[in-house]
């Protein structure tokens, strides 16, 4: 008897062991900095100069198993308005990866389709900065989507795909894309996946191309959205130039063309910026201007943003 009942609890223990999660040890990390910002205009929404910092910290955690491969965990805790936000929990995900399988991410929270991964723009989104600018519809990702990068067969070539599965508001949607790098000072992306729920559902492709020469970086990238028939059809156009002017010392300019298939007017946006560091502070200027709002002939803001952020 007494045989039995050992055999029987180290059955029982090895089943624990192989269905339980292994707790691990968890980084937090921050930043630090200021904000000050104002808005003008006839699409101004704001009442004065807004002042802010940030308010995210990051817990991450990362192992390599006996068995080669790597697992990595990522929380975002935040006061803004995410997925649980009356208890500060934003994004989160979890990563497997290895050489020879790729890379596999789950995200709770907050991922990206392999096509929205690539659809910042050239000029960097400027167009999400308070400006009373509409955005663009990326394909589906969001909660509980999955993203795999295939490991490297081709130098330079990365090679992503992606799902968000269906629900009751949404088919399940894919998504796949690809960035070449495999030249000195060239990176060039396309990405295609769709979103939207069943019998409205909207494809959206990305185009981006970027060449660095010693100082001076150039860009453009074009992101459509087709719908059905043309009245969701959408499409963004945007470029950038930079040029590091020393190893402290950075300016860019960029621009951004909204263009909508049910409007004459199209929205645009352009911002001149400059940063500077010393000493572990980075100080930065940008001054926007956009005209077009909501598609809107007469909206226009202008905004300028200081910016101060310290390494430590």
């Amino acid at each position: 008897m007494n045989n039995f009942k050992k055999i029987g609890l180290t059955a029982l223990a090895g089943s624990l062991v192989a269905t339980s999660a292994f707790a691990g040890e968890l980084t937090a990390t921050g930043s630090a900095g200021i904000t000050v910002e104002n808005i003008t205009g006839t699409a101004d929404t704001s009442t004065g100069k807004a002042w802010s910092m940030p308010n995210s910290i990051y817990l991450t955690g990362s192992s390599e198993l006996d068995n080669g491969m790597t697992v990595a965990v990522s929380y975002e805790m935040d006061q803004g308005t995410g997925n649980n936000s009356s208890l500060g929990f934003d994004n989160h995900s979890v990563t497997v990866s290895s050489d020879t399988l790729g890379t596999l991410v789950f995200s709770g929270h907050g991922g990206s389709s392999a096509q929205s991964a690539l659809d910042t723009t050239a000029a960097g989104d400027i167009w999400n900065s308070t400006l009373g600018i509409t955005g663009i519809q990326a394909s589906a990702a969001g909660d509980n989507s999955l993203m795999y990068t295939l490991p490297s067969m081709v130098d330079g070539l990365s090679l992503s795909v992606s799902m968000s599965p269906g629900r009751a508001s949404q088919e399940t949607h894919t998504a796949w894309g690809a960035t070449y790098s495999g030249f000195e000072g060239l990176s060039l992306s396309y990405g295609v996946g769709d979103s939207g729920a069943p019998g409205s559902v909207l494809e959206s492709s990305t185009m981006k191309a970027s060449y660095a020469m010693g100082p001076i970086t150039v860009a453009a990238s074009n992101t459509e959205v087709d719908g059905t028939g043309n009245s969701n059809d959408r499409e963004v156009t945007a470029y950038q130039i930079a040029y590091t002017v020393s190893e402290n010392l950075s300016i860019s300019y960029g621009t951004e063309t909204f263009d909508k298939s049910t409007s004459s007017v199209d929205e645009e946006v352009e911002a001149i910026s400059a940063s500077y560091t010393s000493g572990g502070v980075t100080l930065s200027a940008t001054q926007y201007e956009a005209k077009g709002a909501g598609n809107v002939a007469a909206a226009k803001t202008d905004k300028w943003s200081l910016g101060a952020s310290f390494a430590f």
